[in-house]
C-alpha cells in the first residue's frame, strides 16, 4: 500500500464535497424530520456521475474500484448527510455487483446503464422476519412455472422500496429440507417492485428517516426466468461475493459520520465558554475527543487496507469484517462524545449531533451485527469452534 497523496482520490473528495456543500445540515434535518427522500441530493450526485463510479465504463459507469466508491460515501457522510445521504446511494453504487458478475449479457445491458446514470433504482431483499442473519432459513419461495417463477413470501428492512424499480431478491427454489446442505437451493432473481403482487409497508424507526425501510410481501409475483441471476440454486454463493465490498462501504460511511461528529464537537468545545474559559480547555472534554480521533484514525487504516486488498484481488474477509467492526465502534463513540460535549444542547435537533448519534448507532447493527462479526473472527480467523 502507498500512503502518499493520491491526486485522483483527492479530486474525488473535492468533487463530492462541492456537490454536498449545497445540502447543509438544515436540508438533512428537514428530510429526516419529514420522512422525505432526498431527491434533490440524489439527482445532483447522479448528475455528477458519482452513483456509477464503480460500474464498468462499457455500461456508462466510472470504472473505478471499491476504494473510490468508499471515498465517495465517506465524504457524503462527513458532509453531515450521514446515513440519510449514504443510504440514498449505497445500493446503486455497488449493490448490483452480483448482476454484473453473474447475470446474463442481456440482463447486464438492460439494467446497469440505468443504475449508473441514476435513472434506475434498485433494492436488495434478503432479510426475513423469522430468519434475520440466519440467511439459510429464509422461506420466500419461488416455484418454476414454465418460463416464469412465481414468488410468495416476505422480506423486511428493504431500503427505499417504494422508490425502486427492481429488487435483487434472494429466494428458495428448493426447500431447505430437500437440499444436501443449508446454503443450497437459494436463487437470486431481479424482480419488479412496482407490481400489484407486491405490497410495500414502511417500518417506523428511530433514525435515518429520510430513507424508508420496508416490509415487502410478495403474493404470486411472476418473474421471467430471464431475470434470474446466474444458475438456479447458486444464489447464496452469489450474494457472499457482495458481502465484503458492502462491509467496506459501510465502514467508510461510519468513518464519515465519526468525522463530522468529531468536527462539530471540537468546534463547539472551542466556542462554548463556561466559567470564563472555553470548555475545550478542560481535559475532561479534550482528552475524550483526542482519544476518539485516535480510534477513528486507526479504524480508517483498516478500512483502507480492506479496500486495497479487495481491489487488488486479494482475500479480504478478515479485513472487511474488522473494518466494519472497528469503524462502527469508533463512529458511535465519536457521536456519543459529541453529544456529551454539547451537554443539554446535544439533545437539541438544531445542533444535529443527536441525528449523527441516532444514525451511528445503526452501524453497529446493520448490515451485520457486531456480534456476528466477532463470530466470524473467532471461528474463521482464530480457528475456535463455532457457537452457532
Amino acid at each position: 500500500m502507498d500512503f502518499t497523496t493520491n491526486e485522483d482520490h483527492e479530486a474525488i473528495r473535492e468533487g463530492v464535497r462541492r456537490v454536498c456543500a449545497d445540502f447543509p445540515d438544515e436540508y438533512w434535518r428537514d428530510r429526516d424530520e419529514n420522512h422525505e427522500f432526498p431527491w434533490d441530493f440524489y439527482n445532483a450526485i447522479a448528475e455528477g456521475g458519482w452513483v456509477g463510479i464503480a460500474i464498468p465504463t462499457e455500461f456508462g459507469g466510472g470504472g473505478q474500484g471499491i476504494t473510490e466508491a468508499s471515498i465517495v460515501l465517506e465524504e457524503v457522510a462527513a458532509s453531515g448527510a450521514a446515513m440519510n445521504g449514504c443510504s440514498a446511494l449505497h445500493l446503486s453504487i455497488f449493490g448490483m455487483e452480483p448482476v454484473r458478475k453473474y447475470g446474463s449479457d442481456a440482463l447486464v445491458k438492460e439494467f446497469l446503464p440505468g443504475v449508473a446514470d441514476g435513472s434506475i433504482h434498485a433494492a436488495f431483499g434478503v432479510t426475513e422476519p423469522d430468519a434475520g442473519t440466519d440467511t439459510t432459513s429464509i422461506r420466500t419461495r419461488a416455484v418454476r412455472d414454465g418460463d416464469e417463477y412465481v414468488i410468495h413470501g416476505a422480506k423486511v428492512w428493504t431500503t427505499k422500496a417504494p422508490y425502486c424499480d427492481v429488487c435483487l431478491l434472494l429466494v428458495r427454489t428448493t426447500p431447505k429440507e430437500e437440499c444436501d446442505g443449508p446454503t443450497q437451493g437459494m436463487t437470486l432473481l431481479l424482480v419488479d417492485l412496482q407490481d400489484p403482487a407486491v405490497d410495500i409497508t414502511p417500518i417506523p424507526k428511530v433514525g435515518r428517516n429520510a430513507v424508508v425501510s420496508c416490509e415487502v410481501r410478495y403474493d404470486g409475483l411472476r418473474v421471467p426466468v430471464s431475470r434470474r441471476v446466474g444458475e438456479e440454486g447458486e444464489g447464496f454463493r452469489y450474494i457472499l461475493d457482495g458481502l465484503n465490498p458492502e462491509r467496506i462501504l459501510i465502514s467508510a460511511e461510519a468513518l464519515g459520520i465519526g468525522r463530522v461528529a468529531l468536527r462539530r464537537a471540537a468546534e463547539y468545545a472551542k466556542s462554548r465558554v463556561i466559567f470564563g474559559r472555553p470548555i475545550g480547555q478542560n481535559q475532561g472534554i479534550a482528552f475524550p475527543l483526542a482519544d476518539s480521533h485516535a480510534r477513528l484514525h486507526a479504524a480508517e487504516l483498516v478500512v483502507r487496507d480492506a479496500a486495497w486488498r479487495y481491489d487488488n484481488g486479494l482475500s479480504c474477509g478478515e479485513q472487511a469484517n474488522l473494518a466494519k467492526y472497528l469503524a462502527s465502534e469508533a463512529a458511535f463513540e465519536c457521536a456519543d462524545r459529541a453529544m456529551q460535549t454539547h451537554g443539554g444542547f446535544g439533545y437539541a435537533k438544531e445542533y444535529d449531533v443527536e441525528r449523527y448519534w441516532r444514525e451511528a448507532r445503526l452501524m453497529k447493527i446493520a448490515p451485520v451485527s457486531q456480534e456476528m462479526v466477532l463470530n466470524f473472527v473467532s471461528s474463521k480467523v482464530l480457528g475456535l469452534p463455532r457457537s452457532y
